[in-house]
């Protein structure tokens, strides 16, 4: 059953397209930072030779995002609450959703850092990779995992200010968070020659400034505002509420991780040449997924924003504001891919063999931005509403779609088939949520 917020009094405002690249803009520059601060942390690991050192930081990553993946909502589930509360007008929710989303951050936080031998554990099984890689990994993920009670108190911090549409705020901290990160993973694993130890511990120091800052910043503010009973903060009905939006949003989470592993999975099937070229244009997606990635965020804070104030013309100018921009983006991003995507491919790589493959199969990555749109659009617009369960549902019901595609296709079409696999994926989640919001706008905004 989805739950109204209570309704303090409205706070009709008028969406623009200021306010809508006030938030894309500072978060997509914040999304940037990630694949950069990827590309530091493979040079200087690079500078050593040895091959396993790469493999074990490559799997290591992975590995350390697909047990983050679960806690996607102490980040986007926050903000939609903060931005619905924002909405209406209810500063003490704001703070209130702020701390449950912190202790329930802190907690998990050192739930991980107490089974990172076992998390590394399970790592080291499920690749089954040679010892020196083995060891590599084992070494990055248990440093990495240090740092998990910050890394998910930043996603909390992040979520407030999200919520309240402060992105350039959040760009900031992870301009620190990052850019801290990328100058001790050079000092500390190139200059000490720590490697990939000194490369796990430049993330954990990154976190903790990012979260020592943002906690600083938000005890600042809360601490010139009325004091609130810790019966207001962990109210049952108040916490309830949000496990049921965070279960929703972590199963979401979770069979996206899916879908991409299962893709991955099967383009294996078809030989080393097509995985490699597949993971060379998913380049192409990810870039292009950052970017509509802040539109993403900006229709969450605006819907929610909307929602809490049941301000029905400022959801639905929201909506059209948000599809505009990030059909556009889109469009420019594909036409971007088909002109210099060559050109691209062969800076990704200089295997002759894996530059004409990819270069086959490019038209698919080019057009998975305009594919993707709607799918980004309404999952910011469901999130920020709160809208979990339907949200779930659909993620579910794509998925099993996409499996269906992807094997049937696979088998007939070889490599080409798995991309139109995840075109249907990717169409499937955006229409139906559409479909789903018209029926929920009808009765969102009904006092």
């Amino acid at each position: 059953m989805q739950q109204k917020a209570p309704l303090l009094g409205s706070r009709p405002f008028h969406v623009t397209n200021r306010q809508v690249l006030a938030i894309a803009v500072p978060m997509t520059l914040a999304c940037l930072t990630t694949p950069l601060l990827g590309i530091v942390d493979t040079a200087v690991v690079g500078q050593f030779g040895d091959a396993a050192l790469l493999g074990g930081l490559a799997i290591g990553a992975t590995f350390f995002d697909l047990v983050f993946v679960p806690f996607n909502f102490l980040r986007s589930g926050t903000s939609g609450h903060i931005a619905q509360a924002f909405g209406r007008g209810d500063a003490l929710e704001e703070r209130a959703a702020f701390w449950r989303a912190f202790v329930v951050a802190t907690l998990s936080g050192l739930a991980l850092v107490l089974l990172a031998p076992l998390i590394s554990a399970v790592g080291e099984w499920f690749m089954n990779a040679e010892p020196a890689l083995t060891a590599a990994m084992d070494v990055y993920v248990r440093v990495r995992l240090l740092s998990a009670p910050a890394a998910l108190i930043n996603y909390a911090i992040l979520g407030y200010f999200l919520g309240r549409g402060e992105a350039g705020v959040g760009l900031c901290l992870q301009f620190l968070l990052n850019g801290m990160n990328i100058a001790l993973c050079i000092f500390l694993g190139l200059y000490l020659g720590w490697g990939v130890a000194g490369v796990a511990w430049a993330t954990v120091c990154g976190e903790v400034a990012a979260a020592i800052a943002g906690m600083a910043v938000l005890l600042g503010r809360f601490r010139a505002l009325p004091k609130m009973s810790p019966r207001h903060t962990f109210d049952i009905a108040a916490i309830r509420w949000m496990l049921h939006v965070n279960v929703g949003i972590m199963i979401r989470s979770l069979v996206v991780t899916g879908a991409y592993i299962l893709f991955a999975r099967q383009g294996a099937q078809l030989g080393t040449l097509t995985l490699a070229a597949n993971a060379v244009l998913m380049h192409f997606v990810d870039v292009a997924y950052y970017f509509l990635g802040g539109f993403e965020s900006a229709a969450q804070q605006l819907a929610g924003r909307a929602i809490g104030a049941r301000d029905q013309p400022a959801f639905l100018r929201a909506l059209r504001l948000t599809a505009g921009w990030g059909f556009s983006l889109a469009g420019f991003a594909s036409v971007l891919a088909f002109a210099f995507g060559e050109q691209l491919v062969g800076v990704i790589t200089s295997a002759a063999d894996v530059r004409a493959e990819a270069i086959v199969y490019l038209p698919w990555a080019a057009f998975a931005a305009p594919s993707g749109v709607l799918a980004f659009q309404m999952n910011g617009v469901f999130i920020g509403a709160s809208w979990a369960r339907d949200m779930r549902n659909v993620m579910l019901i794509s998925f099993a779609v996409f499996s269906a595609a992807l094997f049937a296709f696979g088998q007939m079409f070889g490599n080409h088939g798995l991309w139109a696999a995840f075109h249907i994926f990717l169409l499937v989640r955006g229409v139906s949520l559409l479909s789903i919001m018209r029926r929920r706008v009808r009765t969102a905004f009904v006092e």
